[in-house]
């Protein structure tokens, strides 16, 4: 995913890289240490990355044969120092510097927040989440992971969800081939990690970020006591295991962080906040009458259920807690793709239509089983439904949008559901309705969310005609001129309506044309 800088102290020379670092890139350490005993309890090493102003310490981590490793995200250009602080002596006060270079075209840094309820890379370059969840993709053989990687390469997703812990569909169907913890499933030990799983992990995080996705990272376990990983205690253990995941893990740009909403949630999300110097986006995965304020949180995660109640939840928690929203797993369909077909698919790509016009997100999580009792969301592998094929044509979309992102205009319960920056880009979404006219007719945002584009009297917008399923624009012939109507709507001056073909999943965009 970057230029890696690989620094060597096996000598017992200073380091220089050996590669070239780009900003956002990654510079990693390698260090021989101490190997007998238990490294990951007994051995604290980390190290302090400064230039002439301020410094940032970063964790490091044992990786197995008397290797140690610490991995360090440049988040300027110019000349860095480090010098490494350790409780082993052949690992204490190891000093060094590497020049780190501007990024190359393809990397904008990692994802952050903007205009409150939407993402941007760290170099403003708007991103627009179209997800999914591969739950147990870093748990597959080399072949599986290959296969995965070249359906994700074709499909318009560009962020996975996937877990750390294996999940519970994966071990019912086979199990995992390597867990964090050293061990067999059922008889793990929880007080030393597993490097080998964790290159594995990191190998599929690197290879999703050359393929521009991000990996939203699930730290909790999910399997329901069949492999003892979600009964890691003491605390210790499980603090030791978060400390290793964001060592490894957070000088990957593209990683993001999934917490569960249970009782470990606030010990887990202090310790990610802390230990994870870049800051990287954090959620809870819960209902948002949870907590979601806590001042870690990043943004939301909500559990879906069907479209009328994920519209109306998006908007509320919009209201309530001022981050953004992603409404996970829209489809969640837990049967045979037979038993479901098309309808199914026609409902998924319905649900990711007006989660975007409500000014929300959502992840694609398709459960259907094929001939080997497999599911996308658990294995990935293949994709088998035709909902993905039509995302795409909704991520276009959204990469023609406006930079601050789609926010509501008007009831998110209203029909048709209005969603957009007024006088500037708007996308008009009729649902399963099938009008076969709409009357041009545009509306300001209320009070307390007022555009920084408002409608006005004698404005030019164009309009196209948007089938969502079939993929297809129409224009529409010769621009409309605002004039104002009832209350703050806005009507064609000559009154014209748009002609639509009298079929459900259809939409109308709205663009401004510039001043003659």
């Amino acid at each position: 995913m970057s230029l890696v800088a690989l620094a060597s102290f096996c000598a017992g020379r200073p380091a220089r890289a050996t590669m070239p670092v780009e900003q956002w890139g990654m510079f990693e350490l390698v260090l021989k240490g101490p190997s007998s005993g238990n490294p990951y309890a007994d051995v604290r090493f980390s190290a302090q990355f400064f230039q002439e102003r301020g410094s940032i310490e970063v964790l490091g981590f044992y990786d197995g044969h008397g290797l140690y490793r610490v991995r360090f995200m440049p988040p300027k250009p110019g000349l860095w120092h480090y010098t490494t602080v350790s409780s082993a002596v052949d690992l204490e006060a190891r000093s060094g510097d590497f020049t780190v270079g501007k990024p190359l075209p393809t990397n904008h840094g990692p994802v952050r927040i903007a205009h409150t309820f939407h993402f941007a890379y760290a170099d403003g370059k708007p991103y627009e989440p179209i997800g999914t969840t591969c739950a147990a993709c870093a748990h597959q053989g080399d072949a599986a992971a290959a296969k995965t990687l070249k359906s994700l390469a074709a499909s318009p997703f560009n962020k996975v969800r996937l877990t750390v812990f294996p999940a519970r569909d994966d071990l019912d169907h086979g199990g995992p081939s390597s867990t964090p913890f050293e061990g067999a499933p059922g008889h793990l030990d929880t007080q030393r990690l597993n490097p080998k799983f964790f290159q594995k992990l990191e190998r599929q995080i690197s290879n999703l970020g050359k393929l521009g996705i991000e990996a939203d990272v699930i730290l909790h376990p999910d399997d329901q006591g069949r492999s003892g990983v979600d009964r890691v205690t003491p605390v210790d253990d499980d603090n030791r295991y978060v400390d290793y995941v964001m060592a490894r893990l957070s000088a990957f740009r593209n990683v993001w962080w999934s917490l569960a909403n249970d009782g470990a949630v606030d010990r887990r999300g202090k310790l990610v906040s802390a230990d994870d110097v870049y800051h990287h986006l954090l959620s809870i995965h819960g209902q948002p009458i949870a907590n979601q304020n806590r001042p870690w949180t990043t943004h939301l995660c909500i559990p879906s259920a069907s479209s009328s109640e994920d519209v109306g939840r998006g908007a509320q928690a919009r209201a309530a807690y001022h981050k953004p929203i992603v409404l996970d797993e829209v489809e969640d369909a837990r049967k045979p793709l037979a038993a479901c077909g098309s309808p199914c698919d026609e409902e998924t790509v319905s649900r990711f239509w007006e989660a975007t016009v409500a000014g929300a997100y959502a992840d694609y999580g398709e459960n259907h089983s094929g001939t080997d009792e497999s599911s996308w969301w658990s294995k990935a592998g293949v994709l088998k439904a035709r909902g993905p094929a039509r995302l795409a044509f909704l991520r276009r979309a959204l990469e023609k949008g406006p930079a601050e992102g789609i926010e509501p205009i008007g009831d998110a319960r209203q029909h048709p559901r209005y969603g957009g920056q007024p006088a500037r880009y708007t996308l008009v979404y009729f649902g399963k309705d099938a009008p076969t006219s709409w009357a041009f007719q545009l509306a300001s945002p209320p009070p307390g969310g007022a555009s920084p584009y408002p409608l006005a009297d004698g404005m030019k917008l164009s309009a196209e005609v948007l089938d969502t399923w079939n993929m297809t624009i129409t224009p529409v012939d010769g621009p409309f001129t605002l004039k104002k109507g009832n209350g703050s709507s806005f009507v064609d001056k000559d009154h014209r309506s748009i002609a639509l073909p009298g079929r459900p999943y259809m939409a109308v965009r709205i663009k401004s044309l510039p001043p003659q």
